[in-house]
């Protein structure tokens, strides 16, 4: 307790020190709800709040994008949110989870974007990521976006044509992000899987024409992914089976379903590793065996090579008395005998593979 009471100090004097805007630069949209439809007019999320403590109906939706922390110092002051979420909403890079606190739910989820880049290399990244942090009140909820995909403006906007899904309150817009999040595992995973095949035809293909590195740039992408999908798994099956009071009870079978959706993408994450991971082996397999048919090649002209080479050098040494020096098909008669045994050790190697 003491830890918030001095962080409420410093927010304090950090507001009275600074000129109050009208509108924080890293607020993208901030509005207030009242039985699942968006009340007219514009609010300051001070405003906002007190309309709906004051009417005692409703609940205050603010999306932030990227907030230092001098701007969502008011913020955390005002609706009271717990100084160690704040600390991870600023600073972003977390895994997903879901920690809960007195009044309030903290929930971060991962982001994730397939991107096409112009020319496929080693360091080009396919899997571009995000982070989308929840805080979650009994009237109110706030969405801070890291990263520049994520957008939740359209999110708010199909929410606001579903009255009747908007009407169980800030759940349901827990319920829309980790909805739109996995939505987008399900998108890369299948863009995923189609690179994934284009490498596996080029890897058993006659040419074997793949690069080694892109296996490994491809594998480095789907560790991307993983860490996105699987400490989700959790957080995502307490929203569905236990039974939290910030949680509308109607709302949990929502986040079953979207748990449903995370276990066919861990499924095929966890099938996208291991099938990179046996096609790397292969093309390992392919390149040592491509090479050791090149040696066998190599040692058998080596062979080959080796008996004129033997033969010439003899007849090359001033020697008088050498086999045949003096005869006159000597010198034919060693050339056939040459060529003859060249010929038979060509026709063995390729017999046996070699050549």
């Amino acid at each position: 307790m003491s830890m918030i009471r001095d962080l409420r100090t410093v927010v304090r004097r950090s507001s009275d020190a600074s000129v109050a805007p009208k509108r924080h630069s890293c607020v993208v949209d901030c509005a207030v709800y009242r039985d699942g439809a968006r009340v007219p007019g514009e609010f300051h999320y001070d405003s906002a709040i007190r309309e709906v403590r004051d009417s005692g109906e409703g609940f205050v939706w603010i999306g932030l994008f990227e907030p230092t922390e001098a701007e969502l110092a008011g913020i955390a002051e005002r609706f009271e949110l717990h100084p160690l979420a704040v600390e991870d909403a600023v600073h972003a890079h977390q895994r997903p989870k879901l920690e809960r606190y007195d009044d309030m739910l903290f929930v971060v989820f991962k982001t994730v974007r397939y991107v096409e880049p112009p020319q496929l290399t080693a360091t080009s990244e396919v899997v571009e990521s995000g982070e989308i942090m929840v805080f979650l009140g009994q009237d109110f909820v706030i969405t801070v976006r890291h990263g520049e995909h994520g957008d939740l403006r359209s999110l708010r906007r199909r929410l606001e044509g579903e009255p009747e899904l908007l009407a169980y309150g800030p759940s349901a817009v827990l319920y829309a992000v980790a909805d739109r999040a996995v939505d987008d595992y399900l998108e890369v995973t299948g863009r995923l899987q189609d690179d994934i095949d284009e490498v596996e035809n080029a890897v058993f293909s006659p040419r074997r024409a793949t690069d080694p590195e892109r296996l490994y740039q491809l594998k480095r992408e789907v560790m991307e992914l993983k860490r996105a999908v699987a400490p989700l798994a959790r957080p995502l099956r307490t929203l569905a089976e236990r039974p939290i009071r910030l949680v509308h009870p109607d709302i949990r079978e929502y986040f079953r379903d979207v748990d449903d959706h995370l276990a066919r993408v861990a499924e095929d994450v966890q099938n996208f590793d291991e099938l990179l991971t046996s096609i790397v082996q292969a093309n390992l397999a392919q390149i040592t065996v491509a090479q050791n048919e090149d040696m066998r090649k190599i040692s058998a002209w080596v062979a080959i090579v080796a008996v004129p080479t033997m033969v010439f050098g003899i007849y090359g040494m001033n020697f008088e008395y050498m086999p045949e020096l003096k005869w006159r098909f000597g010198y034919p008669l060693v050339l056939a005998i040459t060529f003859t045994i060249c010929l038979l050790m060509h026709r063995g190697f390729r017999k046996n593979g070699w050549l």
